[in-house]
């Protein structure tokens, strides 16, 4: 979110005022006392427009500053529910600019994107006048040294009278998005104020949480009151699982095929008056016991789900493993107290996939049918989650 973004620029020497968070419209008044009385109240949630939604609204005083936060705590934008919001001293707005670094994955390197004409309207300018936006590529072995820096404040065409402290700037915000493992560091608007002085006044921050395991800090950034809690439940289990609003409960190892297995159950369900698929869970290579009985714990813990599909192709993992991965999970629902109650549809193939058919043939497990080919087997699940 903004606030947390800001205390990560501070952190590293950004220019920036972090504000005051207030959960409370009650709040806001001794936050606006201490940030100056003209204040900002921002809704802090982790999408872009906000400005535009009413959820950035300028308070002439303390008193003014409750009745802005008591419109917009609560409110919807974009689906996200206002829960916090950021009171920040107004600022003294001579120009505002857009910046940002990114990780640009079609050329294996890093991208700035920047221009003179930030703000509110910015996706309006990269449609309408694409060349009011500098594109500068960084070699991620060289990074942002001074010359870079330089090469970016010239191709935004920041005026001679901030291009220093522009470059200053541009050389710490790197060090947000390469130090903090970033895959996102953007700031709208970066704002030149009255006093001639360089200020971020909003940042929005992607982490990497491939790298958590290097920032033990990064979990208190963590904000889970929007979160769905089965896939706050799948996160402790450690399964990458997403909630969708259909039927039928997909399990698939590797996400290409799961993704894949979505789209085949989501066309055999028009069969069946529109039944969709009610997740994504890739188990990805490794499908024992505890893994496969995991995820069928969280998808039977979707009261939309009718029945489950579970798609394994045997690679690595082969399919007999995956079969007794199976077996063994129905076991260890069933001393947890969660005996599947929902019909199972199995296809297996690949590596060792008559194995593995066997093995689940000769378990003769309840409610539980395999199906030898994608088709077949997402046409027989959507037609269970039918009935």
């Amino acid at each position: 979110m903004e606030y947390q973004a800001k205390e990560l620029f501070a952190k590293h020497g950004v220019p920036v005022t972090v504000g005051t968070v207030i959960t409370a419209p009650e709040e806001a008044e001794a936050a606006a006392e201490a940030e100056g009385g003209r204040v900002v109240v921002k809704a802090q949630v982790k999408t872009g427009g906000r400005g535009k939604a009413g959820g950035v609204k300028l308070a002439t005083d303390p008193q003014d500053a409750v009745a802005k936060a008591r419109e917009i705590l609560g409110m919807d934008i974009k689906g996200h529910t206002v829960h916090r919001a950021l009171v920040a001293p107004a600022a003294d707005i001579a120009e505002e600019y857009y910046f940002s670094f990114l990780v640009d994955r079609a050329h294996r390197n890093y991208l700035c994107i920047a221009s003179t004409e930030g703000g509110v309207e910015i996706e309006v300018t990269a449609h309408e006048n694409p060349d009011a936006i500098a594109r500068v590529s960084i070699d991620p072995q060289v990074g942002v040294d001074d010359a870079k820096a330089a090469e970016i404040v010239a191709a935004t065409g920041f005026d001679a009278g901030i291009a220093e402290q522009a470059a200053a700037a541009i050389k710490k915000l790197w060090v947000v998005f390469i130090e903090e493992d970033a895959t996102l560091v953007e700031v709208n608007p970066l704002v030149k104020l009255g006093d001639g002085s360089l200020e971020a006044l909003d940042g929005k921050v992607s982490l990497d949480d491939n790298a958590d395991f290097r920032h033990e800090d990064h979990a208190r950034f963590e904000v889970t009151e929007d979160e769905d809690p089965l896939e706050l439940a799948a996160k402790e289990k450690g399964l990458n699982y997403v909630k969708l609003d259909g039927a039928v409960g997909i399990i698939g190892n590797g996400a290409g095929l799961v993704m894949s297995t979505l789209d085949v159950v989501a066309y055999a369900g028009e069969a069946h008056g529109g039944v969709k698929p009610a997740n994504f869970l890739d188990i990805g290579g490794g499908a024992s016991a505890e893994v496969m009985a995991n995820g069928l714990e969280i998808i039977l813990g979707d009261p939309d789900v009718k029945s489950v599909f579970v798609n394994v192709f045997g690679g690595i993992t082969a399919c007999d493993a995956v079969a007794n991965g199976i077996v063994q999970a129905f076991a260890l629902l069933k001393e947890r107290g969660d005996e599947i109650t929902h019909p199972l549809v199995v296809r297996l193939d690949g590596n060792n996939a008559d194995e593995g058919r066997r093995i689940l043939t000769e378990a003769k497990l309840p409610l539980l049918e395999q199906v030898d080919t994608m088709d077949g087997a997402a046409a027989r699940a959507a037609e269970l989650a039918a009935k």
